[in-house]
C-alpha cells in the first residue's frame, strides 16, 4: 500500500485493531442471523509527508450507505457549537443574501439550517439519502453525490462557486484526499475561504483516543499534513483553531494559493507545537498500540468487575467510537447487556460486532443500573445533564477514554 497523499510505500504502523466491523453498521434482528463482514483495522503513517491513513480495504459506497444511521442534530451540543459558527464566519467574511455557501456532507441540515435562517443561499452536498431527506425537509436544497473534483468542477462550470466552502468531520472521511482537496479549489470562488473541521492527530496521540479509529475515518490529521495537502491543490492555510469538539480539533481556513491574505501566526505556532510533539518522528508513532492496549485492559478489568460483584452496567451512546473500543475489548452482552441512545433511527438495532442491542434512553430509568459507561466521552457532560435520575437511584457515570474516570 501507498501513502493516499504522497504516494511513498507504507512501512510503518500506527495502530493494529485487529478485524471489525464498519463502526456505524448498525444491524437489525434479521441480520443477526446472517455472517457479518469485517475489514481489518489498522493505520499506517507515512514517514515522507506523516500522513496517518488506514488500510486500503474498506470502500466508501460501504461504509456511507442510504440508511446511514448518524445525525447530526441528535447532539445539542453540537447544534449549538454549528449555530456559533455560522454567527461567527458569517460576520468575519461579510456573508450576505448575494453571497452563496457550500457545506460538503451537510448530514441532516444541523448547520445549514442557521444560514437558511438568515437569508444566505446555500447549498448541502450529501450521499445519503436518510440524511438527506432530512435536511431538504428543513428547505435546504441538497447534491446527494460523493464530493470530489468533477462535482467541484461541474458546479464552477454551472456558475456556483462558493463564497465559503465548509465540512465538518469529513475531510478525515474521503478516501482520495486529493481528489476532494481539487473540488474544493475548483468550487472556490476567487477571494473565497474554506474551512475545515477535523480531529486533531496531536490530541489523539496526547488523550489516547484510539477508539475514534474506525474504516469511515481514512485519515489522521496534523496541520503540516493538511498544510502540505492544499499546497499541492493550490489553495493554503492561512489561519487555524483550536476547538474542544471531539476530544480536539482544529478548524483551518484556506483561500487560494495567491490570494491576497497574509498567514496568521497561529498556523506556524501551532505547527512548531506539533515539532515539538514528535509529529514527525517514528517513534511517536510506533509506542502508540501500548496506550490502546492499555485502555482495552483497562475497561475490561473494570466490566468483569462489576459482573462478579453482581452489579448492572449499561451504556450511553451507540457512537461509532464506542463500537471501536467495545469490538477491540471483544465485549459482548454478558458484559454489556444494552446501550441506550437518543437517536430514533439507531433504537431497536444492534451494534455491529458486539451485538448489544440498542433502546431508548427512558430504558434506563426502567431498568436502573448501578453504572452508566458513556461511550462518546466528548459528551459526557451533556450525557450526565440529560440524564439527572441515574444520580438520584445511586448509579454513577464513567468513561474509558484515555483512561478510567467517574464523572459527577
Amino acid at each position: 500500500m501507498n501513502c493516499r497523499h504522497c504516494h511513498a510505500p507504507l512501512e510503518h504502523i500506527f495502530l493494529d485493531l485487529g478485524f471489525a466491523p464498519p463502526s456505524n453498521a448498525y444491524l437489525n434482528a434479521a441480520d443477526l442471523k446472517a455472517p457479518e463482514l469485517y475489514f481489518p483495522l489498522k493505520l499506517y503513517v507515512c514517514e515522507h509527508c506523516w500522513l496517518v491513513q488506514t488500510e486500503d480495504y474498506a470502500k466508501a459506497d460501504a461504509l456511507f450507505c442510504s440508511d446511514y444511521a448518524y445525525f447530526s442534530s441528535v447532539s445539542q451540543s453540537w447544534q449549538d457549537h454549528a449555530a456559533r459558527y455560522v454567527n461567527t464566519i458569517s460576520k468575519r467574511l461579510e456573508l450576505g443574501p448575494s453571497s452563496f455557501v457550500v457545506e460538503v456532507a451537510s448530514n441532516d441540515g444541523y448547520l445549514l439550517k442557521n444560514f437558511v435562517a438568515t437569508g444566505i443561499p446555500c447549498l448541502g452536498i450529501e450521499p445519503t439519502a436518510s440524511t438527506a431527506e432530512a435536511a431538504e425537509a428543513l428547505g435546504i436544497p441538497v447534491l446527494r453525490e460523493f464530493f470530489g473534483k468533477k462535482l467541484g468542477e461541474r458546479l464552477a462550470a454551472e456558475g456556483r462557486q462558493a463564497d465559503l466552502i465548509l465540512g465538518n468531520n469529513v475531510y478525515a472521511h474521503v478516501p482520495d484526499i486529493n481528489d476532494f482537496t481539487a473540488g474544493l479549489k475548483a468550487m472556490l470562488k476567487p477571494g473565497g475561504t474554506v474551512t475545515l473541521e477535523f480531529p486533531h492527530l496531536m490530541r489523539l496521540i496526547e488523550h489516547s483516543q484510539f477508539d475514534t479509529v474506525y474504516h469511515e475515518h481514512f485519515s489522521y490529521l496534523s496541520l503540516y499534513t493538511v498544510s502540505r495537502i492544499f499546497a499541492e491543490a493550490g489553495l493554503r492555510v492561512w489561519d487555524v483553531e483550536e476547538l474542544d469538539t471531539h476530544g480536539g480539533s482544529l478548524r483551518v481556513y484556506g483561500c487560494h494559493a495567491a490570494d491576497s491574505r497574509r498567514d496568521s501566526e497561529a498556523v506556524a505556532a501551532l505547527i512548531a507545537e506539533e515539532d515539538r510533539w514528535g509529529l514527525r518522528e517514528r517513534v511517536t508513532y510506533t509506542e502508540f498500540q501500548a496506550q490502546a492496549d492499555r485502555v482495552k485492559d483497562d475497561l475490561l478489568g473494570f466490566l468483569i468487575e462489576q459482573k462478579r460483584a453482581g452489579k448492572r452496567v449499561a451504556a450511553y451512546g451507540a457512537a461509532a467510537k464506542g463500537n471501536t473500543l467495545l469490538n477491540y475489548a471483544g465485549v459482548k452482552p454478558d458484559l454489556l447487556p444494552y446501550v441506550c441512545d437518543a437517536a430514533p433511527s439507531k433504537q431497536g438495532k444492534f451494534l455491529p460486532g458486539s451485538h448489544i442491542p440498542i433502546l431508548a434512553p427512558s430504558a434506563l430509568a426502567e431498568l436502573k443500573p448501578d453504572w452508566v459507561l458513556i461511550l462518546p466521552w466528548n459528551i459526557a457532560d451533556e450525557v450526565r445533564v440529560q440524564q439527572p435520575l441515574v444520580q438520584q437511584w445511586g448509579g454513577r457515570f464513567v468513561t474509558a477514554v484515555p483512561e478510567l474516570r467517574y464523572p459527577g
